[in-house]
């Protein structure tokens, strides 16, 4: 009977470690926004190349890594019918800035 009991508080101690552990949901990685004290370089004028069937043109960006700004050149993404891409965008708060990753609406 002990022998159950503690496998049984054993099972139960790892599924409330394991519920810690989750991953979020896609919807909740979406609305993830960095506050950074620096603002991002200016973004280098590239020109987008000539349109294709079924993407969307995602503009070049910086990200911030952690310790510092990383540029990411332009990319073609598979478009989802019905819905419109936002790019991502870097905006002032105060005097930290805010990173907003590129989203579908």
């Amino acid at each position: 009977m002990t022998t159950r009991r503690g496998l049984f508080t054993l099972l139960a101690g790892l599924g409330a470690t394991a519920a810690g552990f989750a991953l979020p949901s896609p919807a909740a990685a979406q609305s993830i926004t960095l506050n950074i004290g620096p603002p991002p370089p200016p973004a280098y004028a590239r020109r987008p190349p000539p349109p294709r069937r079924g993407r969307v043109w995602v503009d070049g960006h910086y990200r911030w890594n952690g310790r510092r700004y990383v540029w990411r050149e332009g990319y073609w993404q598979r478009s989802r019918q019905g819905r419109s891409y936002a790019q991502p965008r870097w905006d002032q708060d105060g005097d930290r800035w805010r990173y907003s990753p590129g989203r579908w609406n």
